[in-house]
């Protein structure tokens, strides 16, 4: 028996030293998963030769880093100030970036060259922003800087990744045509700084692009800020404040058309459009039977036909009683369109809010309608005293009016041939459920607004989402009433109107014009259910 247990327990042995052996083994040949991503961008450790050199004599400089690098689209990203007639050769290498000159570099002279979002690391090209390398071919660095701070004009955000430039005076005609080779970019404060400049006179910018950008003005969907008078650098000039805007074109133009497969024609501006109207030039006899219609902001318009025959269309925009842009439109004999009459609505989840009326659109404009095809059930049956009525100046809104109670389902029914559309097609059945959706779901509010002087002042009811639901201007101190509003968080702009226009206006780069001001209270007001809400408004006095 002690035979056998020895044999039996060296056994054992043997076979926990084995899977010990087979497990090591297995997991010698496993990569380490999971993890934390890498989101650190590459670190300089080592430059050669040192930033801030003073009567620099290389033609070459060498960076290392904490990690592999690479390069991205050097040639637009990297900028050096003074510009060089011939741009350095960059070569990255692993950890190692090369830069050699090509060219003869100016004496006495402070060279910087920012790197902007060039290079960035191997496994996930985390950026390195920001980098400048600076050195001098004489016995002084510039040492003047320029900071200040970058936010959107109208919602007073700090702005991050906007870049900054400056131009001296004398170029500033390459505004809008060249890279400025002086640049930066805010941090997530908004925050810029410019280092180791000149004495001189700039004039000094911030642009917000769409990521990709090419640190150039030259598009309407950029925004743009500066400094209305130039920056005179004898001093670090600190502070400077610049707020970014969409700058309005001062042309109007279509931007796009189609015509879509229901045969509506849509055409998009590239601004708001004041007093518009649509033209068709050629075939001209058609322009008489045309339906067109533009949208609460009047930056586009649908237009309508009541047949779809022609091969092309030449369309005038019209701004203020004259043209000012013509498109054409082109049809393909073989298209076939489809019109179908649709019904949408007021509702919300189908709910109609209290006292109002429920508001029926249609998809096409309607040259005849029967109100007698209309039925509604109340509670699954039939009521009378219900109205359709076509709303006043418009081809596609119906206002449908009956006395509606809580608590009850209704059931409307549009019959067939209801609608009759400008081509004639009419319109199948079709039926909407909605019930009177409880005022105790709503609340009231009232602001009382105490303005600091005569001037021209507008009151705007924001969203959460900053978009604009109502503005009212205020001709005297007084109260402003927002009537049975759904229950939300509400924020409260004010416009210092000084052109008394009833809308905000944006600056001009081109007429040297800063956006109209604005205050955005601090305070967001919540809107409770059954709730009557007062707020007090103090609009500040400029300084």
């Amino acid at each position: 028996m002690r035979k056998n247990s020895k044999s039996y327990h060296w056994l054992n042995n043997l076979t926990i030293i084995l899977s010990l052996v087979v497990l090591a083994g297995c997991a010698s040949v496993q990569s380490p998963t999971g993890g934390p991503k890498d989101v650190t961008p590459p670190k300089v450790v080592e430059e050669s030769p040192r930033n801030l050199t003073r009567n620099f004599k290389s033609k070459r400089i060498t960076l290392e880093f904490n990690e592999f690098v690479r390069l991205n689209n050097e040639s637009n990203e990297v900028a050096i100030s003074p510009a060089l007639d011939q741009f350095p050769t960059f070569k990255a290498h692993k950890s190692t970036l090369d830069i050699t000159f090509e060219d003869t570099l100016e004496a006495n002279t402070t060279y910087t060259i920012n790197f902007g979002k060039a290079v960035g690391d191997v496994n996930e090209n985390n950026i390195l922003t920001n980098y400048t390398y600076v050195f001098s071919t004489g016995n002084t660095i510039d040492s003047l800087m320029i900071t200040g701070n970058v936010q959107d004009a109208l919602t007073k955000e700090k702005l991050k990744d906007v870049t900054v430039f400056i131009l001296p005076a004398s170029q500033d005609s390459l505004f809008g045509k060249k890279r400025a080779s002086i640049f930066t970019t805010t941090d997530s404060a908004g925050n810029f700084r410019m280092s180791h400049l000149r004495e001189n006179t700039y004039r000094i910018y911030a642009l917000r692009e769409p990521q990709g950008g090419d640190r150039i003005y030259n598009s309407r969907v950029e925004d743009i800020g500066f400094a209305t008078d130039p920056v005179v650098l004898k001093d670090s000039t600190l502070n400077i404040p610049l707020q970014v805007f969409r700058e309005v074109p001062e042309l109007l133009s279509i931007t796009d058309r189609k015509i879509e497969n229901d045969g509506r024609m849509l055409f998009v501006f590239n601004r708001e459009a004041r007093l518009p109207g649509l033209q068709i030039i050629d075939p001209a006899a058609l322009d008489g039977r045309k339906v067109t219609e533009f949208t609460a902001r009047a930056d586009s318009a649908f237009m309508w036909l009541p047949e779809m025959t022609f091969d092309s269309l030449k369309v005038a925009l019209i701004e203020e009683n004259k043209p000012v842009d013509t498109v054409t439109l082109r049809r393909n004999k073989r298209d076939n369109y489809t019109r179908t009459i649709l019904l949408g609505d007021n509702l919300s989840n189908g709910r109609l809010r209290p006292a109002t009326d429920l508001i029926l659109t249609a998809s096409h404009p309607v040259s005849d309608f029967n109100p007698q095809a209309f039925t509604l059930l109340q509670d699954s049956v039939a009521v009378a005293g219900l109205q359709v009525t076509r709303m006043e100046g418009s081809q596609r809104k119906f206002v449908v009016r009956y006395p509606w109670r809580m608590n009850r389902n209704y059931i409307l029914t549009a019959g067939d041939n209801a609608f009759t559309e400008i081509g004639g097609t009419k319109s199948r059945k079709s039926e909407k459920t909605l019930t009177l959706d409880d005022p105790e779901n709503y609340g009231n509010l009232t602001l009382r607004v105490t303005r600091p002087d005569s001037a021209a002042y507008l009151i705007q009811l924001l969203d959460q989402e900053n978009n604009i639901l109502k503005t009212d201007s205020v001709p005297t101190s007084g109260v402003i009433e927002y009537r049975t509003f759904p229950t939300s968080r509400y924020g409260i702009r004010v416009v210092y109107d000084r052109n008394r226009n009833g809308r905000w206006d944006t600056g001009s780069v081109k007429e040297r014009r800063q956006p109209e001001p604005v205050f955005n209270v601090e305070k967001q007001l919540t809107l409770r259910a059954n709730w009557d809400l007062e707020e007090t408004i103090t609009i500040p006095k400029l300084q």
